[in-house]
């Protein structure tokens, strides 16, 4: 199984959420392990448990300290853990502009409705006197503005005749416990997930003027002006094990030079490799997708009518 994913929890008080994730990471197939716990309550009860799990802790209290230097700090413990992505669990601190855009894409928080309804506080009391039949939980990425970033998912709850807010709670928070480690689990995934490597990559070709996408013997692929193709996606290939793209460079002697220079990211592809085209890895962790585009921009050209290669 590949190296799991290093993520860092941050709590303000009893860590339930944080207490499913740790729970579910110690589950064989979980593609994410609790690298840190963190808190700017030193009392936070979640910190008892989770040391208790074996898990590192950080607590510092932000009293008297500017926004942007307390989460300077704590941007240095998470990083210094290791840490790849970021799970709010409960954590009652608003985050500095610095700490959010330094995480975008990689930070996520469990609130307890089904957003954009109820952004904020008192979310069960505020649906039970709208009168509402369903309530749940949502699970988003982090941005700037409170309880607003993309909803990555999300479990509807039934509200109960009689309900309160408390009891009404109390099954919400059944459903983030179930709800929070799946989609955490997905998020972390998503680099390295074949289905969301292709659609990164068809959205970088299909960018393209005049680019399509075809299927050659049962592989996408993207052609320029409905005529030679420019690029295709690989999926373990004949059992090859890889997930790559494959473009087309200036001949032998670049697809030589780029292999022996970077193999851990280049290889000659079969078929296609006498050909002059070249494997581009997106298997092996972080991609750098500026880097793949440049290549698809590149193979188009190659590939493109010289008028229409001129434009761009």
């Amino acid at each position: 199984m590949a190296e799991k994913a290093r993520v860092g929890v941050l709590i303000s008080g009893r860590g339930s959420n944080m207490a499913a994730l740790l729970y579910a990471s110690r589950q064989p197939d979980c593609p994410y392990e609790i690298a840190l716990v963190a808190s700017n309550d030193p009392d936070a009860p979640g910190l008892a448990l989770a040391q208790a799990e074996r898990i590192s802790t950080f607590a510092l209290g932000h009293k008297g300290m500017k926004r942007a230097d307390y989460d300077a700090i704590l941007n240095r413990e998470l990083e210094a853990a290791g840490v790849r992505y970021v799970a709010l669990a409960g954590h009652m601190r608003i985050l500095s502009a610095e700490f959010v855009e330094k995480w975008a894409g990689r930070m996520v928080n469990i609130h307890p409705s089904l957003l954009p309804k109820y952004k904020g506080l008192d979310t069960h009391a505020r649906a039970l006197e709208a009168g509402d039949r369903v309530a749940g939980c949502s699970v988003h990425l982090v941005t700037l503005e409170l309880d607003d970033g993309p909803v990555l998912g999300q479990t509807e709850v039934a509200v109960l005749d009689g309900d309160t807010p408390a009891t009404l709670a109390a099954r919400v928070l059944i459903a983030e416990h179930q709800l929070y480690p799946r989609i955490l689990a997905d998020l972390v995934t998503r680099e390295t997930r074949p289905d969301a490597l292709l659609d990164k990559v068809r959205e970088l070709a299909l960018a393209l003027p005049a680019a399509e996408e075809k299927l050659s013997h049962g592989t996408p692929g993207f052609t320029v002006a409905g005529g030679k193709m420019f690029a295709y996606f690989s999926e373990d290939h004949h059992g090859n094990g890889i997930t790559a793209v494959l473009v087309k460079t200036s001949g032998a002697e670049e697809q030589a030079m780029l292999i022996e220079a970077e193999p851990d990211l280049y290889f000659r592809p079969a078929y296609l490799g006498p050909s002059g085209w070249i494997g581009l890895r997106l298997d092996q962790g972080e991609v750098d997708w500026d880097h793949v585009s440049e290549w698809l921009l590149k193979s188009w050209r190659l590939a493109a009518p010289r008028k229409l290669a001129d434009v761009i």
